[in-house]
């Protein structure tokens, strides 16, 4: 391994937005993860994954890696597809609020989204390429659980659509 993971890779807050870094520090470790798709139709889809947080950039951001594993040679899963993907989160104090960027290059799927506390949730809002809203809620968090939802809305609708649903246990280990 290059000096690569040294340089990127923080062991806590930065010590200048420690208490605004916490917002998503409290994430950081290693999570198993049970994901459920929701197509348009009501179909749904389960499959296991796993979320893994850690502190990087000098600890000014919180990245983390959303995997929806599958064996080699199976179908890709069901409506939200098969994730291998990275979130960088990063404290913004000029807006009070946090400026998120998610990649997932095997999907070509690439979202930026501004995320605030909202009482005792998360929440982030972004727009998709199609023009499409998105609406991403960390929810029900404890030190050893969330639940996370992916909504989408289209311009025109009035309601949100419920696309990807999870729920996250902390890893024992």
């Amino acid at each position: 391994m290059t000096d690569f993971a040294r340089f990127l890779h923080a062991d806590g807050p930065n010590p200048e937005h420690a208490a605004a870094l916490q917002l998503y520090g409290r994430f950081v470790g290693d999570w198993d993860a049970e994901i459920r798709a929701q197509g348009a139709d009501g179909t749904k889809h389960t499959a296991p994954g796993e979320i893994h947080f850690g502190w990087v950039l000098e600890g000014r951001a919180v990245q983390d890696v959303w995997i929806i594993p599958r064996p080699a040679g199976s179908p890709a899963f069901p409506i939200a597809g098969n994730w291998y993907g990275t979130t960088l989160r990063v404290y913004d104090p000029s807006i009070s609020a946090w400026r998120i960027s998610w990649v997932d290059p095997g999907r070509c799927v690439f979202r930026q989204q501004i995320g605030r506390p909202r009482g005792e949730d998360i929440v982030q809002e972004g727009t998709t390429e199609a023009g499409d809203l998105t609406r991403w809620s960390f929810t029900e968090i404890t030190a050893d659980s969330f639940h996370w939802l992916g909504e989408v809305k289209n311009a025109a609708a009035t309601d949100w659509r419920l696309v990807v649903d999870v729920r996250a246990t902390r890893g024992k280990g």
